[in-house]
């Protein structure tokens, strides 16, 4: 059993690599409005006299699965988790006014955003989202960002974000305009938070160090759990070539019916580097460790992503990436209580036939060595063929 799994993933690996070309940076996108009609939504009155962005984008996708499972469901694959299906995955859109830190003098910022369609419910608040609009529904509408900024000209300047925000953990986004690839990994959807309410201090120690400091309620959580501290610093080299995100939130938690307080603590390291002027490389490590209550014993989880990513030209880019996470006691993922590894491959390319338009088709190859978890518990693996379009407004 274990030779064949080898095989398989040396197979797996030989088709990636075949297939790998990259991705391209990830500016900002142009609209479909400005395509077509020439006018930049965020220079019409008044959007520039009262300094607010406006932006957003809508992406539907399909997920094919040759092994057809009766349950329609490509799990524990995630966000493109319907098996031979097209869905809404995202409506999305923001409105934002950014401080501008070049200036010494006081300046007042925000970001209000808000998420519609399938890919909503993986990043739900629990005590907000999920009471206003329900558990689970099909189509769940979301607000992964309400916060203020305030920016100080103290030292280098010092900017305090207050509220709902992104987290600093990980290397993959929600947002599906920040991603190359459609499909999420393994890390991103089972071992790290998605958001937090709090707040959140940032400085910029010199032009290649900003540190980051704050106090959040938790993962994912509106105000049931005690207050975590979560940090960061990033660092970039002088040419930009290299940079470097190590965060950590650690804090207790609440889980089980007995609403036990027991301590969760993770950390992510994230370096990029560009090792040509087209090729990049990006490796993330993430680690987490969870305290024992009276309900389950202590659990951990960690794992290492991989990405190759390349431009090919202004229009289109290849990338690869690779993956394996270790849910040592079975808590994250299946949530069975048995230890898995789980090992995903996934090529793909992202093509701009024209701006404001992305298309993003992608093979992808998902191993699990110890247990069936695919095809409704029949298979050790699977293949998905998948693509997604964003339409950006």
């Amino acid at each position: 059993m274990r030779a064949v799994q080898c095989n398989k993933i040396r197979i797996s690996f030989f088709t990636a690599f075949s297939l790998l070309a990259a991705a391209p940076t990830y500016a900002e996108e142009s609209s479909l409005i400005e395509t077509l009609t020439g006018y930049k939504i965020n220079e019409i009155t008044p959007a520039p006299s009262i300094k607010l962005k406006f932006g957003g984008w809508v992406e539907t996708g399909f997920s094919g699965n040759p092994q057809t499972p009766r349950n329609k469901s490509n799990y524990p694959v995630s966000f493109n988790d319907g098996a031979n299906q097209f869905k809404l995955h995202q409506v999305y859109a923001y409105i934002e006014k950014e401080v501008d830190p070049s200036k010494d003098t006081w300046d007042i910022g925000m970001r209000a955003d808000l998420l519609y369609g399938t890919d909503a419910k993986f990043s739900a608040t629990t005590n907000f989202d999920t009471s206003i609009f329900g558990d689970s529904p099909k189509h769940q509408l979301v607000f992964p960002q309400l916060y203020a900024n305030l920016f100080a000209p103290i030292g280098n300047g010092l900017t305090l974000s207050i509220g709902h925000f992104y987290t600093l953990i990980g290397y993959e986004s929600v947002m599906s305009s920040s991603n190359f690839f459609f499909s999420h990994a393994y890390a991103m959807r089972y071992g790290e938070p998605f958001t937090h309410m709090g707040m959140l201090l940032s400085y910029p120690v010199n032009s290649n160090l900003t540190v980051k400091n704050g106090i959040v309620t938790g993962w994912d959580s509106l105000s049931r759990h005690i207050p975590n501290y979560m940090g960061g610093l990033n660092y970039a080299t002088d040419d930009g070539r290299t940079t470097l995100a190590v965060s950590l939130i650690t804090g207790d938690t609440r889980t089980g019916s007995l609403h036990e307080n027991h301590n969760r603590t993770m950390y992510s390291v994230v370096i990029e580097h560009r090792l040509l002027e087209k090729l990049r490389y990006v490796f993330q490590h993430d680690f987490a460790i969870e305290a024992r209550t009276a309900e389950s014993p202590s659990a951990s989880w960690y794992g290492i992503n991989q990405y190759l990513l390349y431009d090919i030209s202004k229009q289109l880019g290849a990338g690869l990436r690779v993956e394996w996470f270790h849910d040592r006691n079975g808590t994250r993922v299946m949530g069975d209580g048995n230890n898995e590894d789980f090992v995903g491959i996934t090529a793909g390319l992202n093509y701009k036939p024209v701006p404001g338009i992305t298309l993003r088709p992608e093979i992808r190859y998902d191993l699990a060595t110890r247990h069936h978890v695919f095809r409704d518990g029949r298979d050790d693996d699977q293949i998905l063929l998948s693509a997604s379009a964003i339409l950006h407004f």
